[in-house]
């Protein structure tokens, strides 16, 4: 017998059953954590009629993760009391045959029953953790009747909102604990929201569903478990060639302009965006929007490669015009001490670099009204932006270092917007970000100051795209890492699966 064959004699499927009260949000999680649509999303109860099974994670042994969206439990008090009073309870439901149609809270339990029931190795139970425990009712009737089939039961706190800090997840967890701990077949509880869920948290699931699964189990669990790692920490290698590649394109990025009289155009300039005067140099105008569109492009698309390869629908693109559309359009230079507001240098179609800029990448509204490229600096003034005493010498554009300092904290920021953005929350829309994700990246950003300095140095020395890329990618990385160890400390356990070379031999491609 061949290794090949060895291998796969050993293979086994591991089934993973997805159960709730009905219209608690099992098929937007089931979207969440295949990455692709799956089922019917609807605001009414009994949406999912049959139970269906898709294969999350498979591997070349031949093993398989499945998952089971299944109908949710219906009128559960009134179905407990049938099984209170029947010698078999579990037999008695399972030979019942209700019509969809006329009882569909009894025929929707009695599906998602018999899935448990037959193919169930571990039951994931959905509640509403915006519920008060004491409040749910529900959840203790549906607990004793999940008790009685005997699988094991990891309870998963869902709708929790936006991320937060892990005490007030811990919080949460530790209530909804109490709550269930004189049910017996309770495992875990784990928060797991399906619109802002980490990956770092689904590995923590996996952890939890492994400590659940009997013996005979574990060898090909280990196997599935290795492999979704692996799929995930190569969506993060790629994640970060893709920020080191747009951020060494800013760094690298010139525009030329007229060299003779360039030191009178630049004091002209610098003098209308601080007093009232109307700024008089259309060169220099025209090279700061050249250097603005750019970078609005290279932001968009780099959005948009972290959205595809994060499995989620939508582009940063649309989002932000649509967003931003008809909420900025200053026509003329304003005076940045008052207004903190740049004019002429962003209008029109830059407004959605205006909204990038003011807000970190992430968030719209009133920062596209107040701020702009200076909005993002404070109000230390336009001459911060573009180093414009340059051109004296050589005649040409570029990003200040000042400005370029705030890009890795900025693409890092963005990251985590993606990599915590569910796919069943719909297409992707940028939105605002837990604000105790600002001192994390701020911190990681800090820690490499001198690295990334550096690197800004080199590129003013015009170093090319490739050599500047090449050298931002490992910290980008490490700042990554670093802040998702923050966030979740188990975290590290999944990196450290990887040796630390691993995705470093690919280079960044410009964008």
């Amino acid at each position: 017998m061949s290794n090949q064959t060895a291998l796969s004699t050993n293979a086994d499927t591991i089934n993973l059953s997805l159960v709730s009260h009905t219209n608690v949000g099992k098929t937007t999680l089931m979207r969440t954590l295949m990455r692709r649509d799956i089922g019917e999303v609807a605001d009414r109860a009994h949406v999912t009629e049959q139970a269906e099974g898709h294969v999350l994670i498979n591997t070349p042994q031949g093993d398989a993760l499945r998952l089971w969206d299944t109908p949710g439990l219906g009128d559960s008090a009134r179905l407990l009391k049938r099984l209170r009073v029947s010698d078999n309870p579990i037999g008695w439901l399972l030979t019942q045959v209700w019509d969809r149609y006329t009882d569909r809270p009894f025929f929707s339990s009695q599906q998602a029953i018999r899935n448990v029931r037959e193919e169930s190795d571990v039951v994931l139970y959905l509640v509403n953790v915006a519920e008060d425990p004491a409040s749910a009712g529900y959840v203790a009737v549906e607990m004793q009747i999940l008790g009685w089939i005997g699988k094991p039961v990891l309870l998963l706190l869902n709708q929790t909102g936006a991320p937060r800090g892990r005490e007030a997840e811990a919080a949460d967890e530790n209530a909804w604990r109490q709550h269930v701990a004189s049910h017996i077949g309770v495992r875990g509880v784990i928060g797991l929201d399906a619109f802002a869920r980490c990956w770092v948290q689904e590995d923590k699931l996996l952890g939890a569903v492994g400590d659940a699964l009997p013996p005979e189990k574990q060898t090909a669990f280990q196997r599935l478990r290795a492999a979704w790692r692996a799929q995930n920490l190569e969506v993060f290698e790629a994640a970060m060639l893709a920020l080191a590649a747009q951020l060494a394109t800013v760094a690298t990025d010139r525009e030329t302009v007229s060299v003779p009289g360039i030191k009178e155009k630049a004091g002209r300039w610098l003098r209308s965006m601080l007093t009232d005067r109307e700024m008089e140099d259309p060169d220099a105008e025209r090279a700061m929007n050249a250097l603005a569109k750019r970078l609005d492009s290279a932001v968009r698309e780099t959005t948009d490669r972290l959205i595809a390869l994060h499995g989620l629908s939508g582009r940063a693109s649309e989002a932000i015009l649509a967003r931003v559309a008809g909420q900025f359009g200053v026509t003329k230079p304003a005076n940045v001490a008052k207004s903190g507001m740049i004019g002429g240098a962003v209008t029109g179609a830059l407004g959605g670099l205006a909204a990038d800029l003011a807000a970190g990448g992430l968030t719209f509204g009133a920062g596209a009204l107040i701020g702009g490229i200076v909005g993002a600096l404070g109000a230390s003034g336009a001459a911060q932006l573009y180093n414009l005493a340059r051109g004296e010498v050589d005649g040409k554009v570029r990003w200040a270092a000042d400005f370029l300092a705030q890009r890795s904290g900025t693409a890092l920021l963005r990251y985590l917007a993606v990599a915590h953005y569910g796919r069943g929350r719909g297409e992707w829309a940028d939105g605002e970000y837990p604000p105790h994700w600002q001192p994390l990246v701020d911190e990681a950003r800090e820690h490499h100051r001198g690295e990334i300095e550096s690197i800004w140095s080199a590129a003013d020395q015009d170093a090319s795209f490739d050599e500047v890329a090449k050298r931002l990618h490992p910290i980008i990385r490490v700042m990554a890492r670093e802040t998702l160890v923050r966030l979740y400390p188990e975290a590290e356990l999944i990196f450290e699966s990887t040796p630390q070379s691993a995705g470093r031999d690919a280079s960044p491609t410009h964008s």
